[in-house]
């Protein structure tokens, strides 16, 4: 009996050590760090519009990154998107005064505002006369708000799992015009959430969304506004109504070329 009991206890310590070292394995387990948070926007959140770059994902660690003023990183960013802007501005061309985009559901034309907004206007005539735009997906269409394009990885359904983070390879200073606002019928920019962290990604609003601008409550949101729809608001009204399945239309809204006007 004694013999039994013995090994009873053996058996119930070599239990309890199996059980004390799993546990501590777990509790050494490193989360992944590599995922990144997409940020959220719909009409009852602020109705941000967010480029989910991933130089800059929105996570709270990453977004302390960001803001500290101290970071070389930052500053050599900061440096580098200031000539990146000036550059843009400096080579932009007045001449340019309307894009007309082609889209397979029908054309808008928007005048852009190029003398109020060099940079912004300066970057989207160059992605444009480029053809960079062509061929790209509005990958988020929430009906009632605003349609959003500009993600170059939205031309590769591979890629799907990463629209709305894609980008041309740099950013450009913001540009905040008094009088300017997203109202019905307006493109903006789409940002990180930061400052000066605009791309290639825009939004046209499908209603008056002034709790974008930049000068008005909440003031949560900046968003440059830089041109307008001066003919196909129709189209536009057509496309913020296509269906969707998490803010993505279920079959694709193409801009199939954007031609420039002078």
């Amino acid at each position: 009996m004694k013999l039994f009991y013995i090994i009873g206890i053996i058996v119930v310590l070599i239990v309890i050590g199996v059980i004390i070292i799993n546990n501590n394995q777990n509790n050494n387990t490193i989360p992944d760090s590599t995922a990144v948070v997409t940020p959220t926007d719909t009409s009852n959140n602020n109705n941000q519009i967010n480029n989910n770059n991933k130089e800059a994902p929105m996570n709270e660690e990453n977004n302390n990154e960001i803001t500290n003023s101290t970071s070389p990183q930052k500053e050599s960013n900061e440096n580098e998107n200031t000539k990146v802007s000036k550059d843009i501005e400096e080579n932009n061309s007045e001449e340019v005064t309307q894009a007309i985009f082609k889209t397979n559901h029908g054309n808008m034309t928007l005048e852009l505002f190029t003398k109020q907004m060099p940079i912004t206007t300066g970057n989207f005539i160059k992605l444009a006369s480029e053809g960079f735009y062509d061929e790209i997906k509005f990958h988020r269409v929430i009906k009632g708000f605003m349609i959003q394009a500009g993600d170059p990885l939205t031309k590769d359904n591979s890629e799907i799992n990463r629209w709305g983070s894609g980008g041309p390879g740099y950013l450009i200073k913001d540009e905040f015009v008094a009088g300017l606002s997203n109202v019905k019928g307006t493109i903006s920019m789409a940002n990180t959430g930061t400052p000066n962290s605009g791309g290639s990604q825009f939004f046209i609003n499908l209603n008056d969304n002034t709790n974008l601008d930049f000068d008005k409550q909440p003031l949560t949101s900046k968003h440059p506004v830089f041109g307008k729809i001066t003919d196909g608001l129709d189209i536009l009204d057509k496309i913020g109504t296509v269906a969707t399945v998490s803010d993505r239309p279920i079959e694709p809204v193409i801009i199939e070329s954007i031609e420039l006007v002078k």
